[in-house]
């Protein structure tokens, strides 16, 4: 009976497959971490309708956990306004910082955190809530009225509002170094 060739193993496969995921791995850690192009960057100042150094609009909120809000009564306090939703995944990655790094850090100083669900009712904030386990106080505008004296597209936005009711820095989207930085200027504020 005639034998039927063997096919010689390739030793090289193996070493050649761990370099090559090597490379991936090392290209992906070098490389900058996402930064809106310059063109993302024009509409994201387009859609801002309060820019830094503008008076923030006065508006009144419906809180979850009862009574509203109204923001010129938190003068004198540095304000973050925070416009995210539920079906987001940026807010939702934004969120997931906001009570060790924004809410503990700051807690017993003249600061307030101020997290507003665009276009979501009661119902759906109540789910997120819970789905999360998140306890902190939001703010709901089923409607988009309040977000639309601020901007008029891109979520999450931040507003953060000095204690004489200025912006003083404003963020669309979830960037770590952007966040970070939303940080230094809230701590700067409170000096």
């Amino acid at each position: 009976m005639p034998r039927t060739p063997r096919r010689k193993k390739q030793k090289w496969t193996l070493p050649a497959l761990l370099i090559a995921i090597l490379i991936v791995l090392a290209i992906i850690l070098l490389l900058p971490s996402y930064a809106a192009t310059d063109k993302e960057n024009d509409e994201i100042h387009a859609t801002t309708l309060v820019k830094q150094g503008d008076e923030a609009p006065d508006f009144t909120v419906e809180m979850f956990h009862g009574k509203p809000v109204t923001l010129s009564s938190l003068r004198g306090k540095v304000v973050l306004v925070t416009f995210w939703a539920t079906w987001c995944p940026p807010c939702r990655q934004e969120l997931k910082h906001v009570q060790h790094e924004i809410i503990d850090r700051f807690a017993g100083r003249d600061f307030q955190f101020l997290p507003i669900a665009r276009g979501e009712n009661r119902e759906a904030v109540a789910a997120f809530r819970t789905k999360n386990g998140y306890k902190f106080n939001m703010g709901m505008d089923p409607d988009r009225t309040i977000y639309d004296c601020f901007a008029s597209n891109y979520i999450p936005r931040n507003f953060l509002i000095n204690k004489e009711g200025r912006v003083v820095m404003t963020t669309a989207g979830f960037d770590r170094d952007e966040f970070n930085l939303l940080i230094e200027t809230i701590e700067k504020e409170l000096r």
